[in-house]
């Protein structure tokens, strides 16, 4: 992959209120989100689950990797894409 790009992330979990604000603060500490229009989100079709897609400015793959480390590894995050 060539660095630097505009990169999804894409993380699903519970749809509770705090979801969306855990997922935005876990990933701001590692890259710029490319802009609020750029945040996406789903809820399922019963309204238990919500994805959230949203576009990054990823400049390396470490940087990648921590967003991701850190996302799946945190207990409100059931699934990563």
């Amino acid at each position: 992959m060539d660095f630097p790009r505009v990169f999804p992330v894409k993380v699903m979990g519970a749809n509770q209120d705090d979801f969306e604000g855990l997922v935005l603060s876990i990933i701001q500490k590692y890259a710029v989100v490319t802009a609020k229009e750029a945040m996406v989100s789903r809820v399922s079709r019963n309204g238990r689950f919500i994805s959230l897609t949203m576009r990054i400015n990823a400049e390396s793959q470490e940087q990648l990797d921590n967003i991701y480390r850190e996302l799946s590894a945190h207990e409100k995050v059931l699934m990563m894409l």
